[in-house]
C-alpha cells in the first residue's frame, strides 16, 4: 500500500526525517548552488528539497499524485498541485531542473513517470532523482518512507536512465544516519555523514543520480547522444560534488554543433 502525503509529512516533521532532509539538501546544494532565476518542478514529495530554493528560483512547483494533500509545511515561494505522475499539466521543456523524491519507487509505472520528467524538462536540463538504496540499511525499515516501494542500486538507476534518453553526469549515496529516530543519532547527523563517506561510501540510505536531457539516441534504443560520444572519461560514474559539470556541459554541446 502506497504512503500518503499525510505519512511523509509526519516523517518529516520528525527529528530522523528533519536530519535526513539536512543531509540530502546539503548535497543538493552543492550540486545544483542556489538556482538563481531557474524553474524547478518537484515530483513525487519533493517539497523537503525545493525548500533550499525558495529565495533564489524563479519558480518552485511541488506536483504530487497524492490525493488530498494538505501541504501544511508549505512555506512561501512553493506552488503546489495534485496531479498523475505520468500526466502532468505542464507544456514541453517548462522546467530547468527537476528533483524527484518518493516518486518512482512505488510508482506503478516508473518508465512513463521518468518520460513524463523528460518530457517538461528543458532541453540540457538536468534532474535529480532519490530513491531508497537496495544495500543501504534504510531500505530495511518499514519505519521510514524510504522502507517502502522498491529500492535501487546506484548501478541499476544509472543504466535506466541512460535508457530512457537521459545522459547520467553525477551519482553518489547520502543518508549513512542509521534510521533510528534517537536524539545522539539525529544531532551527529554530519559526524555521522563524514564516516560514511570515508568508511562505508556504498551503503548510504538513498542513491542520488543527476542527469541531462538529451535528445537523440542511436537507432536501437539505449544509445549515447552525439554529444556524449564525444565527451571523454568514464560516463554516469562521476561523484557529488560536481562544480564543473555545467561548463563542460556547454561546452560539449557547443563543440558538437561545430562538428556538424
Amino acid at each position: 500500500m502506497r504512503l500518503t502525503a499525510s505519512d511523509l509529512e509526519k516523517f518529516y516533521d520528525s527529528p530522523l526525517g528533519e536530519a535526513a532532509q539536512f543531509l540530502l539538501m546539503k548535497r543538493l546544494g552543492d550540486l545544483w548552488g542556489d538556482c538563481t532565476d531557474l524553474a524547478l518542478l518537484g515530483m513525487g514529495y519533493a517539497h523537503p528539497l525545493l525548500t533550499g530554493f525558495t529565495g533564489t528560483a524563479r519558480a518552485c512547483i511541488a506536483s504530487s499524485p497524492h490525493a488530498g494533500t494538505a501541504w501544511s509545511a508549505t512555506e512561501r515561494g512553493i506552488s503546489s498541485c495534485t496531479a498523475e505522475e505520468d500526466r502532468l499539466p505542464f507544456a514541453d521543456a517548462t522546467f530547468d531542473r527537476v528533483i524527484m523524491l518518493h516518486a518512482i519507487e512505488e510508482a506503478d509505472r516508473p518508465r512513463a513517470v521518468l518520460r513524463e520528467a523528460w518530457r517538461v524538462l528543458a532541453p540540457e536540463g538536468r534532474i535529480l532523482i532519490t530513491v531508497a538504496n537496495r544495500k543501504g540499511l534504510w531500505s530495511l525499515s518499514e519505519s521510514n518512507p524510504f522502507g517502502h516501494g522498491r529500492p535501487w542500486t546506484r548501478r541499476q538507476l544509472i543504466a535506466y536512465l541512460n535508457d530512457h534518453l537521459f545522459q547520467v553526469s553525477a551519482s553518489t549515496t547520502a543518508v549513512h544516519l542509521p534510521p533510528v529516530n534517537w536524539a545522539p543519532f539525529t544531532h551527529g547527523a554530519e559526524a555521522w555523514e563524514r564516516v560514511g563517506e570515508i568508511f562505508t561510501p556504498g551503503l548510504g540510505g538513498v542513491v542520488m543520480v543527476e542527469a541531462v536531457k538529451r535528445l537523440y539516441a542511436r537507432p536501437g534504443g539505449g544509445a549515447a547522444a552525439p554529444v556524449t560520444e564525444r565527451a571523454t572519461g568514464r560516463k554516469g560514474v562521476a561523484q557529488l560534488p560536481r562544480k564543473e559539470a555545467e561548463a563542460e556541459c556547454v561546452e560539449n554541446h557547443r563543440n558538437s554543433r561545430v562538428d556538424r
